[in-house]
């Protein structure tokens, strides 16, 4: 099965792609029925629909599809949900079998419909700026600010709160004397009092004598229009705030940090859009250079003595901070998602920001995560950039305010999605009791998502071993995505698969394994379990469900570790997870609380190929005796004339053997004698460009040499067949100083535990 080409018609790659027919034997396969569902795939050749989707009588509400069965002599369509009859609308009088709608054609698995509905007002953009930076930090962060406006739709609504020891909204409305609202840092602000306080939202929307609501005036009705205004008219007043605007007045002692109200400014800016945006699509993006040191959200004191919390701190409990600062912000993510407005926080800083305490805002709203030790950065620069990439009708290419919906046939059930998003609390008759991440709702918010925004959904066999299927019937799953297009236009994407149910023995279920899919997905349920529970629980879950996929699946001979085999189709799957339990997913130490909370954000968002280079980097070597080729990420692939180009997905690293480096120290490849070696030492370099093309957040770069520091990035990332304990055991390489058991070891141990008999 060419589960590429799946996944460029439709966006999505299932775990097991025949379904196990009964509830019993789906739980004897280990990995659960699911998908990962690139909501947005780019698809150039089916270009939207410009009419309303026909839809199935409530409550079923399914959509017209081509695994619908039609009568074309008495214009009816049986819903395959539901096995409803409706009738076709008029317009499709006519409908033949030689003249049908796309939506009923086999290639239309997929289709998006453009809505009549308009949003009432265009994107919004609400800029957190925070001001107690360094000169050089906060110029660099204002020169991309300024660039930015030159990339958003001219129509765009924009806004500028700015705050240190303070908070301050800033009014955009007079050109002629800047103003703005100053709060105080220290105190939690809810909607009615920032409501009150700038004159805005329903308080002003009700006053009498005030002119009666109109839908093509939304801001002005919101009297949010002085604070909020479109990128056209508000530029030079925009630009020249930025320009002149100074660090935080605030004297700073030298034994203490800045006093930094982030908390307080975010909770200013989720009341000012909600109250007066709800329901609109929006973005509130946070630029932060430092932890918050007084008032909500606080994570860290002002005192330098107070160490910033550590993994140790937050496991033990022992941080004063953290739980009430964590509690802050999950409260705040779920005002802004229910509002449909997105998140993004861009730290800048070589310490902590405080990235774990506020990750819910980011991974509740869909928004994005960048990591940076300074604003200065081209990864932060490239990165914001990068946000607000156009497509070629040069519109924004992402979605605000989404909601989507599953619909499956009755054998199926939904546990739940693990992805960018909070549930929309939609019980419905196919939601299950068991729940696999987000739960109990068969609906979810999406605040914003883009073409790369990729979430997980997991379901259940819901049928008993008596209700057998008759033979050939197939499952359905229908995935439905409301958006609001940056154009303004609402849109609704829709994709229908089918899978074939196949007996519990039938050879057909493993040979229609992803394992790429399957390693993904349980490497989502794991990191949402690393939220939750204690790491060894989790290592050790992970590696009992893989003994019994082995057990399962694997041929062998019992108590004969050596007759042990694996299929081609599951053969790398044990590899992956051995990637994944040494992973930083999994694996904090060596990693901070931020860092952490950054990585696991970016394996909840990304598609299927990105997500397996994060679990398990590739390598590619370059020598003199032929052209590049992928390499196993082992140890025996360092050697002194080779160079290495290892990609995680946040590093893109090139490392140059022993003797490449001696000779590029001494110039040889500026000698026209030899071409070669210039040549050898271009490749990789033009190779990483194009891996740094459309990454986002745009990956670290460096460049190394064979027991260089920098070279600790891929020493880490190795397998370490060769060790300090088992020199030379495998051939050739360097040894790698750790005592992590190398691939081998693992398989062998998992082929005699599996061969056993007991999980």
């Amino acid at each position: 099965m060419d589960f590429e080409a799946i996944e460029d018609q439709d966006g999505i790659r299932c775990s097991w792609n025949v379904l196990p027919n009964t509830r019993i034997e789906a739980t004897r396969c280990v990995v659960p029925v699911s998908t990962l569902y690139t909501i947005l795939k780019d698809r150039p050749e089916l270009p939207p629909v410009g009419y309303e989707p026909v839809m199935c009588k409530a409550p079923c509400r399914a959509v017209l599809n081509p695994y619908c069965q039609i009568d074309v002599r008495g214009k009816l369509w049986i819903c395959p949900f539901c096995l409803q009859r409706n009738q076709f609308p008029p317009h499709y009088k006519d409908i033949s079998a030689h003249n049908l709608p796309p939506e009923l054609l086999p290639r239309y698995t997929t289709i998006e419909y453009t809505l009549a509905r308009q949003s009432p007002v265009p994107p919004v953009f609400m800029f957190v700026v925070d001001t107690c930076l360094e000169e050089d930090e906060l110029k660099a962060l204002k020169d991309s600010l300024i660039l930015s406006l030159s990339l958003l739709p001219p129509t765009a609504l924009v806004g500028l709160i700015t705050y240190g020891t303070m908070v301050q909204v800033h009014e955009l409305g007079y050109q002629d004397c800047p103003k703005s609202y100053v709060f105080r840092g220290t105190k939690d602000y809810n909607v009615k009092q920032v409501q009150e306080m700038l004159g805005i939202g329903s308080s002003i929307r009700n006053q009498p004598g005030s002119a009666p609501h109109q839908p093509q005036q939304a801001q002005q009705a919101y009297g949010a229009d002085r604070f909020l205004q479109p990128v056209e008219q508000c530029e030079f007043t925009l630009t020249s705030i930025l320009e002149n605007l100074q660090r935080d007045p605030w004297p700073v002692a030298a034994d203490k940090r800045p006093l930094r109200c982030t908390g307080a400014a975010m909770a200013v800016a989720v009341g000012m859009m909600e109250s007066a945006f709800p329901n609109a699509g929006g973005r509130v993006m946070l630029f932060c250079g430092g932890p918050a040191t007084q008032g909500p959200g606080m994570v860290v004191g002002p005192e330098l003595k107070e160490p910033i919390r550590s993994h140790h701190d937050i496991e033990k409990e022992t941080d004063r901070h953290y739980r009430k600062a964590v509690k802050f912000y999950e409260a705040l993510s779920k005002r802004s998602a229910a509002a449909g407005h997105a998140i993004d926080i861009f730290s800048g800083c070589l310490d902590q920001v405080g990235l774990a305490e506020m990750k819910s805002l980011v991974n509740c709203t869909g928004g994005v995560m960048v990591l940076t030790d300074s604003y200065v950065t081209s990864i932060f620069k490239q990165s914001f950039q990068r946000i607000f990439e156009k497509d070629d009708q040069e519109q924004l290419q992402m979605g605000f305010n989404a909601t989507l919906e599953v619909q499956t046939t009755k054998e199926l059930k939904v546990c739940g999605l693990i992805g960018p998003g909070i549930s929309a609390n939609k019980k419905t008759a196919i939601v299950s009791d068991t729940e696999i991440g987000i739960g109990n709702t068969s609906a979810w918010r999406l605040a914003t998502v883009t073409p790369h925004t990729t979430v997980g959904v997991y379901f259940e066999v819901a049928n008993q071993q008596s209700q057998a299927l008759q033979p050939g019937s197939r499952g359905l799953i229908q995935y439905v995505t409301t958006y609001q297009h940056s154009s303004g236009q609402y849109r609704m994407r829709v994709t229908t698969i089918a899978r074939n149910w196949a007996e519990g023995s039938a050879p057909e279920i493993p040979a229609s394994f992803d394992q790429e899919a399957a390693a993904v997905l349980m490497s989502r349920i794991a990191v949402f379990k690393a939220e939750l529970d204690e790491a060894a629980d989790v290592l050790r879950w992970l590696d009992r469900m893989l003994i019994r996929v082995c057990q399962k699946f694997g041929d062998y001979r019992r108590d004969d570790p050596a007759s042990f085999r694996l299929a081609q189709n599951f053969s790398i799957y044990p590899q992956f997870m051995y990637h994944l339990r040494r992973s930083q997913f999994l694996q904090v130490f060596n990693s901070s609380p931020d860092e952490t909370a950054f990585y696991r954000h970016c394996l909840f968002r990304e598609d299927t190929n990105n997500s397996l280079i994060m679990i398990q980097p590739t390598l590619m070597s370059y020598g003199f005796e032929g052209p590049p080729a992928p390499v196993l990420l082992d140890s025996v692939s360092m050697k002194a004339d080779v160079v290495l180009l290892l990609d995680t997905f946040f590093h893109i690293l090139i490392w140059h053997g022993e003797t490449i480096a001696e000779w590029r120290k001494a110039g040889y490849h500026e000698q026209p004698e030899y071409e070669n070696l210039k040549l050898l030492l271009e490749a990789p370099v033009q190779d990483a460009q194009e891996l740094l093309v459309d990454r986002l957040p745009v990956p670290r770069y460096i460049v190394c040499d064979q027991h260089g520091s920098q070279a600790r990035f891929l020493v880490s990332k190795l397998n370490p067949s060769t060790s300090y304990n088992n020199a030379n055991q495998y051939g050739g390489g360097e040894a790698v100083l750790t005592d992590d058991v190398n691939v081998n070891s693992f398989l062998s141990a998992l082929s005699a535990l599996a061969v056993k008999g007991a999980s």
